[in-house]
């Protein structure tokens, strides 16, 4: 288990493992592009090169990338669903050239369409998506907080959707924050119990690969997607403490999402430090 936070890469991707190593990571998340829209900056060679040196000087056990905001893969308007199966596939790839363990993405809204064909769509979106794909980056769908439309708030849809694209290893990354706002408890051994079995159940604890660790602003089930630094939420510290050491979550990375705040970030990382120990 590796503890770390989501980093910038500003100037560079080269920047990213220094980034983490400066806030005390032992592994991080990125973003590869913009998370609101454009190009994606040029992966050439001496970047590669660079960004794999720094991960070994800066001692960075693993690398995971977050796709863009925008993606929708539940979209009514093709060129929206579309851009984002290409965009995904592309993060998939450039993932691989930069040694990244895995991507994860949020899958969209059924807004415009209802529930079950956006579903279908997003179904049909991975399948594209995975399609050929030879990479070394596994590929991730994240909790959603289930705030609107949003697909994948709920352990059975998610579990739907894996099912349904059994010729890929699909795996899952549960942030907390989101998973207490869509009702499942992580407050207390018993209730985080209640909830990894139900996850077994729907999906499987095997193909859990990442925990975003986020402490929630607003109170469980209430679908609001507000990260809170550890111990100033709902889930509180008691609930971190507790699923850092349960036992089928050892080979689990954590990675911070929680609100931007250089000094509070750092804390937050020294925090599930202390937890863990």
């Amino acid at each position: 288990m590796n503890i770390g936070a989501h980093v910038s890469i500003a100037g560079g991707v080269y920047n990213a493992p220094i980034n983490a190593h400066r806030a005390g990571c032992e592994c991080f998340q990125m973003f590869t592009r913009s998370p609101q829209g454009g190009s994606a900056p040029i992966l050439d060679p001496g970047t590669v090169s660079s960004f794999h040196a720094n991960m070994k000087q800066y001692k960075q056990a693993a690398v995971y990338i977050h796709t863009p905001y925008y993606i929708n893969l539940a979209s009514a308007t093709d060129r929206i669903r579309l851009n984002s199966i290409r965009i995904i596939r592309e993060e998939l790839e450039r993932g691989t050239l930069l040694g990244a363990k895995a991507l994860m993405t949020h899958l969209g809204s059924s807004a415009g369409v209802g529930q079950d064909l956006a579903v279908e769509k997003v179904i049909e979106g991975i399948k594209k998506i995975v399609e050929g794909y030879k990479g070394t980056t596994r590929f991730l769908l994240e909790i959603a907080a289930g705030s609107g439309n949003i697909i994948g708030d709920t352990f059975e849809e998610i579990g739907q959707i894996i099912k349904a694209v059994p010729e890929y290893d699909l795996g899952v990354c549960f942030d907390t924050c989101h998973a207490f706002a869509s009702g499942y408890d992580l407050r207390t051994k018993k209730a985080i119990g209640v909830t990894l079995k139900a996850f077994e159940k729907a999906i499987g604890l095997d193909r859990l690969v990442l925990i975003h660790a986020n402490d929630a602003k607003f109170e469980i089930g209430t679908h609001k997607d507000r990260h809170e630094h550890i111990g100033y939420g709902h889930i509180g510290r008691e609930g971190f403490r507790i699923l850092l050491h349960h036992p089928q979550l050892r080979a689990v990375d954590f990675i911070l999402e929680t609100p931007p705040s250089e000094k509070k970030e750092i804390n937050d990382i020294m925090m599930l430090k202390k937890l863990r120990t």
